[in-house]
């Protein structure tokens, strides 16, 4: 379709650098042009500037918290985070417990650390909320993590305080380890600070989060993992977590030194992104609020929201439908592992005349 020049408008964007959000352009480019950068000093965590800039991001935004830059490990990215996490916990053929429906990621990067994953479900009642009994019967003696997403992608949902209590139980009682994904963090729609798991240290734990979501740079290739836990335990892992990222050593050193600058550029990027989320939302509810047949599912925070459908054939054929006849992307709910049909995820990024026109078709469409 783009090749015979058919615009397409795209409801799943995820790229924060293509939907007409407005950089420091100055600020930014500087940031990459220090002096330091041409030297060549391979650190195993990453350099201690960049990582106490991370350190202090956790003290500002997150309930003023202290987090020792020590306990920190750059990265390139969450993937390489979890690559590296799946290497420490994990032998070949061992289990880690996700969350259903999640990001499809996690099963390409188990892959290619032959590592097994066990769904555990998310409920929809009334809201989201993990299925914690489901946990007791998917856990063996090869569980070696339980992941979760904190708010979850694409569902928006973030992890209460009693699902964290009943987390840490678990963990504890069969010697597992708990890693949390909040990319999300701080995009909560209602505007109220959630915690982040850094703070747990009931069970050893292991976040992750980036620049890509955090500041809005997925090109800058800035991410970590902070360790948390009990002393005996997070120390033997933070010695293994050194060895596994000095094997790789692929932090470059421009964006390393750039960090404290690169970090600040959240302070501009989220409340423009924000803005947007609220507003999208708002107008997809206003579209909706015409019709009975699609229903928006709850959402507490990030980047999507996701809507029920009647199911009278499959998301995936829904899907090339929705593109071929309106000329709109959105994602079936396949794609993140829904258990059934009748669900489809749309991006609240969207530049809002393209998210209004295109929520408009797709509703023409499957209404009528």
């Amino acid at each position: 379709m783009q090749s015979r020049g058919v615009k397409l408008l795209d409801l799943m964007a995820s790229n924060p650098t293509r939907v007409g959000i407005q950089y420091d352009r100055e600020a930014i480019l500087s940031s990459l042009a220090k002096p330091e950068s041409l030297d060549y000093d391979p650190q195993p965590k990453g350099l201690l500037q960049a990582r106490r800039a991370i350190a202090d991001y956790y003290r500002h935004e997150h309930d003023a918290y202290e987090v020792d830059p020590e306990h920190i490990i750059l990265t390139t990215s969450t993937s390489e985070g979890y690559s590296f996490l799946f290497r420490l916990l994990c032998n070949a053929e061992d289990e880690i417990l996700v969350p259903k429906p999640s990001y499809p990621l996690f099963g390409f990067l188990a892959d290619l650390q032959d590592v097994k994953l066990v769904p555990y479900p998310l409920i929809y009642d009334h809201g989201w909320q993990i299925d914690v009994a489901s946990l007791y019967k998917a856990v063996n003696h090869r569980t070696r993590a339980v992941i979760v997403v904190h708010p979850n992608n694409p569902t928006g949902s973030y992890v209460r305080d009693d699902e964290l209590h009943a987390l840490n139980s678990f963990c504890r009682e069969y010697n597992v380890a708990l890693v949390s994904d909040e990319v999300f963090l701080d995009y909560p729609h209602d505007g109220v600070p959630r915690s982040s798991f850094v703070r747990n240290r009931e069970t050893l734990s292991f976040t992750l989060s980036g620049l890509s979501k955090v500041a809005g740079l997925p090109q800058m290739k800035l991410a970590w993992i902070a360790a948390s836990g009990p002393s005996e335990q997070l120390s033997t892992a933070l010695a293994r977590l050194e060895v596994i990222a000095d094997t790789f050593l692929s932090m470059n050193a421009p964006i390393q030194w750039a960090a404290p600058e690169l970090l600040q550029q959240r302070k501009n990027v989220q409340p423009l992104l924000l803005d947007r989320l609220r507003a999208n939302l708002e107008e997809l509810d206003r579209q909706l609020g015409k019709q009975t047949l699609i229903q928006r599912l709850d959402v507490e925070g990030g980047w999507y929201a996701v809507l029920r459908v009647p199911a009278t054939r499959s998301d995936e054929d829904l899907a090339i439908e929705i593109m071929t006849r309106c000329s709109v992307l959105v994602h079936p709910g396949h794609f993140y592992d829904f258990p059934r049909d009748g669900y489809l995820v749309v991006s609240l990024i969207t530049p809002p005349q393209d998210f209004r026109e295109g929520v408009r078709r797709v509703l023409e469409l499957v209404v009528g």
